[in-house]
C-alpha cells in the first residue's frame, strides 16, 4: 500500500517556518511605521515624502529578486535577499532621524523582492495542482500566526519600552530567520546534481520578452494587470493613513493597533481552509469576489464607527475577506505564470505598478490635509466596488486539459486590497 505524500514537504516546511520567525518582526512594526516616522521629527507631509520614496526604493530590485529567484534558485535567493532584510532591521534600531530610515527601508526592500515571490513559487513548485489551491490555505493559514504574535508583541513593546527595543527584538527574529535560509540554500547547493548555469543579461532579456508577451496577449494576462494596477494605486493612497487615523483621530492606541491586526489574523486563520477549498472546487474568481466584498465592508465600517468593539468587527471581516482571498489568488497565479518565470513574473508586475503608484502617497496626504482624514479612504473603497464585475467575468482561466500551469497565456496579481491587510509575506 503506497504511503500518501504530505501535503507540506521537508524544504517548503522548514522554510514556512523561516517566515514565520521573520515576518513576526516584520508584523510587529507593520502597523507602527507611521507613528516612528512621526515620532523621529516627520509632520503629515513629510510622511507623505516618506512612504513616496519608500516604494521608490524596491522598483530597484524587483525585477533582479525575481529573475535570481528562477536563474540561481528559490532557496539562494531567499538566503541573499535576508542578509539585506538584516542590515535594515539594525539601521531601524539606531536611525538618529526620520530620514536615516530610508536606508533602512532600502535593506528591507531587498528582502521583500527576493524573499516574497520566491517563496510563493516555491509553494507552487512543491504541490500538485489538484491541491494547490488547498496547499495554499494551509500554508498561509500557519503563516497567520505572525499576525497573531507579531502586532500585539510590536504594540506592546512600543507603548511600554520604545519603538527601538521594538526593533531590536524584531532584528534578532530575522537573524534566526535569515541563518535557517542560509543553512537551508547551503544544503541544496550541496546536493545539487545538475549545476545551474550562471545568470546572463541573455537569459534576463528573453525572459522579460517571455513575461511582455504574456501581458500582451489581451487576455485574463491584460485584466489580472489592470485590476492590480487600481488596487495598487487606491490603496497606496492610505497604506500609511490607516494608523494614523486609528491613532491620531480615533485614539487607537499602539497595543490596541496590534490588538487588531491579531483579530484579523486569527479571523483568517479560522476561514482560510474554506477559501482554500473554495478556490479549488468552485474557481479562483469566487473567493476573489466574496474575499474582496467582505474588504470593502471593513473598510466602509473603520470609517463609520468610533468604538473599539466596532472597530473589532470590522477587522474580524477584513481577516475573513484575506482567507477567502489569500488562497485564490495564490493560486490563480500558480496557475497562470509558467514555472520557468514565475519569479521575474512576480518582480516584473509590482515593479511596473509601482512605478503608476509612486505619487500615492503624497496624494493621499494632500486628500487627507485639504478633505478630511476621512476622505482618502473612501477612494480605493469604490475603485475596489467598480472593478469587482471586471474580476467576476474576466478571471477565469481557459480549460486546457490540466495543463494551465504549464502554458496558459495568463499572468498575475496581487491581493486588491493588500494594503490594508495586516499580514504580508514580506522575507
Amino acid at each position: 500500500m503506497n504511503k500518501k505524500a504530505p501535503l507540506l514537504t521537508t524544504t517548503l516546511a522548514v522554510l514556512l517556518f523561516s517566515m514565520i520567525v521573520a515576518n513576526i518582526g516584520g508584523q510587529m512594526y507593520g502597523m507602527q511605521l507611521p507613528l516612528y516616522v512621526q515620532q523621529l521629527g516627520a509632520d503629515m507631509s513629510q510622511i507623505g515624502i516618506f512612504f513616496t520614496l519608500s516604494m521608490v526604493i524596491p522598483l530597484l530590485f524587483q525585477i533582479l529578486g525575481g529573475w535570481l529567484s528562477d536563474a540561481i534558485g528559490r532557496v539562494q535567493a531567499m538566503a541573499i535577499g535576508s542578509i539585506g532584510g538584516l542590515i535594515g532591521y539594525i539601521i531601524f534600531v539606531f536611525a538618529p532621524s526620520w530620514e536615516w530610515l530610508l536606508l533602512g527601508m532600502t535593506g528591507l526592500s531587498v528582502a521583500t523582492s527576493f524573499v516574497g515571490p520566491s517563496f510563493q513559487a516555491l509553494v507552487a513548485e512543491e504541490t500538485p495542482e489538484e491541491t494547490r489551491g488547498r496547499v495554499f490555505g494551509i500554508v498561509q493559514g500557519i503563516f497567520l500566526v505572525v499576525g497573531v504574535i507579531g502586532g500585539p508583541l510590536g504594540g506592546l513593546l512600543a507603548d511600554q519600552f520604545s519603538f527601538r527595543m521594538m526593533f531590536a527584538v524584531a532584528a534578532g527574529l530575522y537573524g534566526v530567520a535569515t541563518v535557517i535560509r542560509l543553512l537551508m540554500a547551503r544544503k541544496i547547493r550541496n546536493t545539487q546534481t545538475t549545476p545551474r548555469a550562471a545568470p546572463s543579461f541573455g537569459h534576463l532579456k528573453t525572459t522579460m520578452a517571455a513575461i511582455i508577451g504574456l501581458l500582451a496577449a489581451g487576455g485574463i494576462v491584460t485584466w489580472l494587470f489592470i485590476a492590480d494596477g487600481v488596487g495598487d494605486v487606491t490603496f497606496s493612497m492610505v497604506g500609511q493613513l490607516f494608523p494614523l487615523y486609528l491613532n491620531n483621530i480615533m485614539g487607537i492606541s499602539k497595543t490596541q493597533l496590534g490588538i487588531l491586526g491579531a483579530i484579523a489574523s486569527i479571523a483568517t486563520m479560522v476561514f482560510i481552509a474554506l477559501g482554500g477549498m473554495l478556490s479549488d472546487k468552485y474557481g479562483e474568481r469566487v473567493g476573489i469576489v466574496s474575499g474582496n466584498l467582505l474588504v470593502g465592508g471593513a473598510l466602509l465600517l473603520m470609517l463609520n464607527v468610533k468604538t473599539f468593539p466596532l472597530f473589532i468587527a470590522a477587522w474580524v471581516l477584513l481577516g475573513v475577506g484575506q482567507a477567502l482571498t489569500g488562497p485564490a489568488y495564490s493560486s490563480l497565479i500558480s496557475k497562470a505564470v509558467p514555472q520557468n518565470i514565475r519569479g521575474t513574473a512576480f518582480g516584473f508586475f509590482s515593479t511596473s505598478l509601482g512605478v503608476i503608484s509612486l505619487p500615492a502617497p503624497y496624494i493621499g496626504v494632500m486628500m487627507w490635509e485639504k478633505f478630511g482624514p476621512r476622505v482618502p479612504f473612501y477612494v480605493p473603497l469604490v475603485a475596489m466596488m467598480l472593478m469587482l464585475p471586471v474580476i467576476w467575468i474576466k478571471f477565469r482561466l481557459p480549460k486546457a486539459n490540466g495543463t494551465a500551469g504549464q502554458s496558459q497565456s495568463t499572468d498575475n496579481a496581487e491581493l486588491v486590497g493588500a494594503a490594508m491587510a495586516p499580514v504580508t509575506t514580506e522575507g
